[in-house]
């Protein structure tokens, strides 16, 4: 064909003529692209090179040249040739087309040697590339053309003309006849192939079958645009194809090819979106959209605009008129044939598609000819059409299902957004669910994602109605997975809202929709309701007393409620509670008065509290009751949670009911109440203390409104306290003695403390005119109250230093405070029965590990209180900064501190008033113990309070010796030390042991008045666990660790000590070395023993002390010829006299001689040689003590015989000349003497 466009045959200016003649290429016109773009946003979402990124399609609309900067030379280049500009079009109008068709066929070649290699690849789309820019560079030098050239000829007279001028005249009706074939030759849009539709392309080479695409794109927009400028430019006047009619017989005018081509058009693209919603589920319906590229989506906005702009300016139809006269015939059920409509036969849900394609159509009618997208509408509503598609969804003989209702209402949702909602909708609407109201509007297939929300408490059902009421932006993903997140019913409920909160309809709205809601409900209906239906009730009502007038809304919610049957099953039962809080709390959001609610609810919640409390309530029956009764809970907490100033008449949700549900409670039951309570009264103090602020904020600014306000805000706040008195803390009270408290019941008796603290008039009369000092007697102080509940009880109330500072004022003039004193005590019991909760086997209970944390913070704070801080100040003893004190440390540095306090105290009234004090700090201490000391059980226990009790003992030592303190020491003695069963107290006693010795030691020597007594009762002590505590045979390991002798023990000798070993020795001396006759007491070997160590590890040098066990020592050594007998005596005898001979210096020990007097005039004439022998051993050892005995010993000696009348005894002057020779020239003189006799 091309060599028919020879030079012969060449237009006005050939290719080949001189380049002086020929101009620039113009720039790329705009054509379709959706190939990358880098300046894509999202405010800009269409290609910058397409129609409306140029704005090519603004300029249309405006009526301005298409291309003002384009085609201003004398020539133009097109298809390769140079053409006049100004009557190329004119002179040469079919051979331009010719050469279009051409260069598109030529591109329809190209497809068919399309290759995979990418050389050729890229051969071909430049190829194909450089064939379309020809094509669309030519469309628009049409465009052009028309714009600047084209004039209506007006009837001329008769005559000849110039030719130019007649086909000038003729270039309308040619240009038609060309556009005609053009559209024949290109077909439409639904004749290509498949696979050119739906090929997805990336990178920047693109394959011919690409470039068609386009080009087809571009050729069907251009015919569409060239026609509307061709009526523009003939003013209105029809243009026929004379050619054509004469031909065929047929009209061909430019308003009915733009008609037919239009159609053509639309009617292939909705085809297209019919093909891809095949492909679509519902879950992404407003996801997935209706064009394959981002150039038939501004093919689209095209459509759109242009038709919008010629309804307004030429009176032709609308776009909406155009699509609902192709998608009527498929939700009538009757589709036009495919070669009638153009749409494919086969579309799996006609209405569904149709529901989407209009929403999807809706959404770019937000564009502007500039495409952006903006909040104003561009596109007129379509809600006749929609009404349609609403009473097909509805139309119970379709059956819809579900799947297909739930998309077809988020459609309509978004279609509400778009555009105002009107009456006609919400209506058709709520006539379907007001039949479905029971529905479950469940979708199987979805899961649980698909069941839709249950709202288990009241300001769960206010968030989802507060949801409703705000519907998430439409590109939000809120909006568009809705279908997954809401069943049909909420989205319509979505629907109603945005109806109901239309601007400026000055109420409207809802006095349409109003009765027609209400007629709706009656008895008959209510009863009928489904525990579904119930729900969907009141999210219904939620919503219109969110979006209309609450107080109506509420009342007539509560007029239907009133109508279901008194029985109504518990599940069903929570529901209407749950709601009637909703709206309550919707009045709270209001700032309304809920007092009429309140009372209809808490009316019903204590009728069904008092079957719960009943005994004739079947256990069954009582566990389905607890739903209500728990969601009521719930509910009520959720109100006061969510009050500002609890000043709406709230108290009245707190009936008498709460009295019998509370004691009717399981344990688990229990736990959710009190922790009701405990929310009630924490927020009570929070809106009080806030009121109390602001009122003083307010007086100092002198508003006497403001005033007023807070005076009815205490009014109310002391109705909510005195409900609380009144129905929760008697039952409090009865559990305050249990033996399995609840961490919950000290809780909330501490929010009763604090609250009595705040509000103090508000206490019941039982409990003044001091209630905090009553309640902390009833819960903390006590003596018979469990040591969990008191651990857990007092650390709150010992951290609020304003209620401490407030409770010790109040009883000021007293030495000592009772908000410490009787604290403190509470801590030292707690400490003695700190293992009262030890399992059998040992271990820790669940309690025990409990009240072990619990006891670590009471501990904490009971060191910080200032009367404890100050004591241990005084004493220089501090706890360890930063480290975690425990209990039992604690304890011992407090019971020092109290003791050297005491000790250092002068003053007789000081010393008693401490004396109260600190019997005041420990209380009945043998009652706290005495369950340990029956039971002999836990172990752990035992010991914790023998040491415990032995740590007072020791450190209180000199109080506990006073007249007012005594007692207390004569009641440890006797319960503790003489018990009168010593089984299971071994362990106990042998660690503890010590500390009671000392201390007995230190009390007896301090006593004025018991000393004698209390001295016979420290030997009595010894004594018993002396023998206790002595082993039957010699044993090192158990001499060396007897609790009497580290008792006795010390370092460096004191006063006190060596007063205790004063008791022990006469101890030892009077009771375990007596012989009866010339029997030796038992145990010898094992006395000697104890007796040496404790000598041994003492370095007494006090004579009088050391001799004291001299006369049994030296009659063991007298009498038993046992070797280890005598070797121990031996030991104690060598190391009394080597010690107070030490002490005495150069004189003879005064008390050594006397004993050994004493043992020489005791044995005279009976153990004389025996004597001698044992004076032989001491004389080794301290010669000046027998020298000192040198006449006794004589004169014993004399008298002997004397007595015996036989002369002189050789044996014994033997023996005791043998005594002499030790003794020096003394003894020689001695000896001298005897001689002489």
């Amino acid at each position: 064909m091309e060599e028919d466009f020879s030079q012969s045959l060449t237009p006005p200016i050939s290719q080949f003529s001189g380049e002086n003649h020929c101009e620039l290429i113009p720039f790329q016109p705009p054509c379709f692209s959706c190939a990358s773009d880098t300046v894509r946003s999202d405010t800009r979402p269409l290609s910058s090179d397409g129609y409306i990124g140029r704005g090519s399609l603004k300029r249309m609309l405006l009526r301005l040249d298409p291309a003002p900067a384009d085609y201003e030379g004398d020539t133009v280049d097109i298809f390769g040739f140079t053409w006049v500009t100004e009557t190329a079009l004119v002179e040469s109008t079919t051979l331009l087309f010719g050469l279009f068709r051409q260069k598109l066929l030529k591109l329809e070649t190209l497809i068919q040697s399309s290759s995979h290699d990418f050389g050729q690849a890229s051969s071909l789309h430049y190829e194909a590339e450089d064939l379309r820019r020809h094509c669309v560079i030519f469309l628009q030098y049409v465009k052009v053309f028309l714009y600047r050239y084209l004039e209506p000829m007006c009837p001329t007279e008769e005559g000849p003309s110039h030719p130019y001028i007649e086909q000038e005249a003729q270039l309308p009706s040619t240009l038609l006849e060309e556009l005609f074939g053009l559209t024949l030759l290109i077909g439409r849009l639904k004749d290509l192939p498949a696979n050119i539709l739906t090929m997805q392309y990336q990178g920047k080479l693109f394959p011919p079958s690409w470039h068609l695409l386009h080009l087809h794109l571009d050729t069907h927009w251009s015919v569409l645009e060239i026609l509307h400028l061709l009526t523009h430019k003939m003013h209105g006047q029809v243009v026929y194809a004379h050619q054509f009619v004469n031909l065929t017989g047929e009209n061909l005018t430019n308003n009915s090819l733009f008609e037919e081509h239009l159609c053509n058009l639309l009617s292939d693209l909705t085809g297209l979106a019919v093909c891809r919603y095949n492909k679509v589920r519902p879950t992404e319906a407003l996801t997935s959209h209706h064009y394959h590229c981002t150039c038939t989506k501004e093919l689209w906005i095209l459509l759109i605009q242009l038709l919008e702009h010629r309804s307004k300016v030429l009176h032709t139809q609308s776009f909406w008129a155009y699509i609902n006269t192709l998608l009527r015939p498929l939700i009538s059920g009757r589709p036009l044939p495919e070669q009638d409509s153009g749409l494919p036969t086969r579309c799996k849900d006609p209405l569904g598609f149709t529901w989407w394609l209009v929403t999807h159509l809706a959404e770019l009618g937000q564009y502007s000819c500039n495409g952006t997208l903006q909040n104003q509408k561009h596109l007129e509503d379509n809600w006749t059409f929609v009404e349609e598609l609403l009473r097909s969804t509805c139309d119970s003989k379709r059956m819809q299902q579900e799947e297909q209702i739930r998309m077809h209402v988020h459609c309509c949702l978004t279609l509400c957004m778009l555009w105002e909602p009107n009456t006609a909708t919400v209506t058709t609407l709520w006539e379907y669910y007001s039949k479905n109201l029971s529905g479950s509007f469940t979708v199987p297939w979805l899961g649980v994602s698909g069941l839709g929300s249950v709202c288990k408490t009241p300001l769960a059902l206010l968030e989802q109605a507060r949801t409703c009421c705000s519907p998430a932006p439409l590109s939000s993903s809120g909006h568009t997975q809705l279908y997954r997140s809401a069943n049909s019913f909420h989205i319509f409920l979505r629907v109603l809202a945005l109806y109901l909160a239309q601007d400026n309809a000055g109420g409207a709205p809802w006095r349409q929709i109003k009765g027609r809601v209400y007629s709706k409900f009656h008895q008959k209906r209510m009863q009928e309701l489904s525990e579904a239906g119930l729900m969907n009730f009141l999210m219904l009502f939620m919503v219109l007393a969110r979006q209309a007038e609450l107080e109506d809304v509420a009342g007539r919610a509560c007029e239907l409620l009133g109508l279901l049957p008194s029985d109504l099953p518990p599940a069903q039962r929570s529901l209407v509670w749950r709601g009637q809080l909703a709206l309550l709390l919707l009045f709270q959001e209001r700032g309304l008065d809920v007092g009429a609610q309140a009372s209809w609810l808490a009316a019903s919640f204590s009728r069904t509290a008092r079957e719960f409390y009943l005994k004739t309530t079947e256990p069954s029956r009582r566990l389905s009751l607890w739903g209500p009764l728990g969601s009521y809970l719930e509910g009520v907490a959720e109100v006061f949670e969510s009050s500002i100033s609890l000043a709406l008449s709230e108290e009245r949700l707190l009936n008498e009911g709460f009295g019998l549900l509370l004691p009717a409670c399981r344990q688990s039951e229990l736990n959710s109440a009190l922790g009701f309570l405990q929310t009630v009264l924490r927020e009570l103090r929070r809106v009080h203390q806030c009121s109390v602020h602001s009122g003083q904020m307010t007086c100092a600014s002198d508003a006497r409104p403001s005033l007023a306000s807070t005076g009815v805000a205490k009014e109310h706040h002391l109705a909510v306290a005195a409900a609380l008195w009144a129905h929760f803390f008697p039952f409090l009270r009865s559990l305050r003695l249990s033996n399995t408290p609840m961490a919950q019941l000290a809780d909330a008796a501490a929010g009763f403390t604090l609250l009595a603290f705040d509000l103090p008039s508000s206490a019941p009369q039982d409990l003044q005119p001091n209630p905090i000092q009553s309640i902390l007697q009833c819960f903390g102080w006590d003596d018979m109250l469990h040591p969990l509940l008191v651990t857990r009880y007092l650390p709150h109330l010992l951290q609020n230093s304003d209620l401490m500072s407030s409770v010790s004022s109040s009883c000021a003039g007293s030495m000592s405070g009772p908000s410490q004193a009787p604290s403190v005590r509470a801590w030292f019991r707690c400490v003695l029965q700190q293992h009262i909760h030890k399992n059998p086997d040992g271990t820790d209970s669940r309690a025990g590990k409990a009240l072990e944390e619990q006891l670590s913070e009471l501990t904490r704070l009971v060191l910080k209180l200032p009367e404890v801080d100050s004591l241990l100040q005084r004493a220089e003893l501090q706890p360890g900064a930063g480290g975690k004190l425990e209990p039992r440390p604690a304890l011992e540095m407090f019971v020092k501190a109290v003791g050297r306090v005491y000790s250092r105290l002068q003053v007789l009234p000081e010393r008693t008033a401490m004396v109260s004090r600190a019997l005041d700090y420990i209380g009945d201490v043998m009652k706290y113990i005495k369950p340990y000391l029956v039971n002999k059980n836990p172990q752990e226990g035992l010991l914790q309070a023998y040491w415990a009790v032995g740590c007072v003992v020791r450190h209180w030592s000199p109080l506990l010796a006073t007249s007012k303190a005594q007692q207390l020491l004569f009641n440890i003695v006797n319960g503790l030390l003489l018990p009168n069963s010593l089984s299971g107290l071994d362990k106990a006693l042998r660690d503890s042991l010590p500390l009671y010795l000392q201390g007995l030691s230190i009390a007896a020597s301090a006593s004025q008045s018991q000393g004698a007594y209390l001295k016979k009762q420290l030997r009595d002590v010894i004594s018993k666990y002396l023998d206790h505590f002595l082993p039957a045979g010699p044993s090192v390991g158990a001499v060396a660790n007897h609790p009497v002798l580290l008792a006795a023990c010390e370092a460096t000798p004191t006063l006190r000590g060596c007063a205790l070993r004063r008791s022990i020795l006469q101890v030892i001396s009077e009771s375990f070395l007596q012989f009866k006759g010339s029997a030796p007491p038992p145990r010898l070997v094992t006395v000697l023993a104890f007796l040496l160590e404790l000598l041994r590890r003492n370095s007494d040098s006090d004579p009088a002390l050391l001799t004291m066990p001299l006369p049994s020592v030296l009659r063991c050594l007298m009498m038993v010829n046992e070797p280890q007998v005598k070797k121990s005596s031996t030991d104690v005898l060598q190391l009394v006299v080597e010690r107070c001979s030490a002490a005495c210096g150069h004189v003879p020990c005064h008390h050594t001689v006397a004993v050994l007097r004493s043992f020489v005039e005791e044995n005279e004439g009976i153990y004389d040689r025996q004597v001698y022998s044992i004076l032989e051993t001491v004389a080794v050892l301290d010669s000046r003590a027998v020298l000192a005995l040198i006449p006794v010993l004589s004169m014993s000696l004399r008298n002997t015989e004397h007595k015996r009348g036989l002369g002189k005894n050789t044996t014994l002057r033997n023996a005791y000349r043998k005594l002499l020779t030790l003794l020096g020239d003394s003894g020689q003189a001695e000896m001298i003497s005897l001689e002489e006799d």
